[in-house]
């Protein structure tokens, strides 16, 4: 009997309603990442100038790439920590995730310095990384087959975007009240609390996975319970189940789907963070938009919300492959006519330009890579945790890499430099993800991740 038998009632069962309760519940948390991580993004000019720092200031360039990045150097050690925690048992540590960063994100209103929103921004950020290792991998392990890609696409791709978005009206909404700038930046950081606090019990009440249960607790009756209630069916479990393969066995069969997994989001988040972070001041004002978060509308409903679709309609039918390497390409197109055409053109078709790489960005890596997809479905269960934390910290990287280097090229080197970097990047990736990773669509874990090849000598197929 092949492991992914044992599995069959999870995913070959239809959509339910319990898959929408468990997407609300996890999706909630990647609404708060997208509210907490773009929120920085759209005061950070007023955080900065409420402390005296401005564009003029010695040190403006050192403290804008630290208080955007702080949350993202916390979010690539809190993905470590809680990577290899959840080898001992996803939902145990359910729930500390979103629980952090309600603390993180309610401190940040009492600040009285840059250097304490830093580290306080740390803090929200090690919730980040937990929460981006433990979410996919608790949904993608409760899906079923046929759904697992749009169901992931959705709770980490489309839910992030509307925390972003979130944090844009709350902002307006002040600016509109005739609250205080100082009030605005406070208000908007730390209300990021509230769609945190909003499902920590729920998550404390979720099931253990069955893969967990089966595959690493070797715990075949409380397995057989889980089953029975999220797939009403009964199912027989013979022998010992409980992988004895090490992180080490895996590694050496799968070292080079593990590093592209990686290296991937490392290389969009580089790309992706330079617009989060930056786009709603220093593009927005180039292309003629002074108000940073009626830039984060428009990007948000002209071209993310489109892109996120077009995903979630796509990725379970064409596969992960063909839509992340079409969206790199296309993103970095659009960031290469962005980068030489902007200067020649009317502001809103560089406008246009700026949009269509944040559309190909959600229709593509965004959904899959940034979604946490390829840890999941690219590891076996009994490494996906490790692997999982290697992924997403390579990304959290790359994220605070890029808030240190963009604004150096920007201003250094000048925005046609700094985009073209990215649109170079974006190029690269897409020869990464057509030549490095396996198609995934449909398929059980077991056979995605080749976890079932290991006892048989066969080599992941690409």
């Amino acid at each position: 009997m092949k492991i992914s038998d044992y599995f069959k009632p999870l995913d070959q069962r239809n959509f339910d309603v319990w898959h929408i309760k468990s997407l609300l519940t996890t999706g909630m948390g990647v609404f708060t990442d997208g509210y907490d991580l773009s929120s920085i993004g759209i005061v950070l000019t007023t955080v900065l100038a409420s402390f005296g720092i401005t564009s003029s200031s010695p040190d403006y360039t050192l403290w804008d790439s630290l208080v955007a990045g702080s949350a993202l150097i916390g979010a690539a050690i809190g993905a470590i920590i809680f990577g290899l925690l959840a080898n001992k048992g996803r939902k145990t540590f359910y729930g500390i995730d979103v629980a952090l960063m309600t603390v993180g994100a309610v401190l940040q209103a009492f600040v009285a310095t840059p250097l304490e929103l830093v580290l306080v921004r740390g803090l929200l950020g090690l919730g980040v990384g937990a929460d981006y290792v433990l979410s996919p991998m608790i949904m993608g392990e409760h899906s079923n087959a046929k759904d697992r890609g749009k169901l992931i696409a959705f709770g980490f791709g489309m839910m992030w975007g509307f925390g972003a978005t979130t944090a844009a009206a709350i902002d307006l909404g002040l600016q509109a009240a005739g609250a205080s700038p100082d009030l605005i930046w406070r208000v908007v950081l730390a209300a990021g609390a509230i769609p945190a606090a909003s499902v920590i019990y729920l998550r404390r009440k979720i099931p253990e996975t069955p893969r967990y249960l089966l595959r690493i607790k070797g715990d075949a009756k409380k397995f057989k319970d889980v089953v029975k209630t999220l797939a009403k069916t009964d199912v027989q479990v013979s022998g010992n189940t409980k992988d004895i393969n090490t992180f080490s066995d895996y590694f050496a069969r799968f070292w080079k789907v593990f590093i592209s997994a990686a290296l991937l989001w490392f290389l969009f988040d580089i790309v992706a963070y330079s617009g989060i972070l930056f786009g709603p001041s220093d593009i927005a004002k180039s292309v003629g938009i002074n108000n940073s978060a009626i830039f984060q509308f428009i990007i948000e409903f002209a071209f993310t919300v489109p892109g996120g679709i077009v995903a979630i309609l796509t990725i379970d039918r064409v596969g992960r492959k063909p839509m992340q390497t079409i969206g790199f390409i296309g993103m970095a197109l659009a960031l290469l006519m962005f980068a030489s055409l902007k200067a020649v053109v009317p502001a809103t078709i560089a406008l246009t330009m700026y949009g269509l790489y944040n559309f190909f960005s959600q229709a593509g890596p965004g959904s899959v890579s940034a979604s946490g997809m390829l840890g999941v479905e690219l590891a076996p269960t009994k490494v996906r945790g490790t692997v999982q934390a290697m992924t997403v910290a390579a990304g959290r990287i790359g994220a605070s890499l890029t808030a240190f280097v963009f604004p150096y090229f920007f201003h250094a080197y000048g925005e046609s430099f700094a985009i073209g970097f990215l649109s170079a990047i974006a190029f690269v990736a897409a020869a990464l993800t057509y030549f490095g990773i396996p198609e995934t669509k449909n398929k059980p874990l077991e056979t995605a991740s080749g976890e079932e090849l290991v006892s048989t000598g066969e080599s992941i197929s690409q």
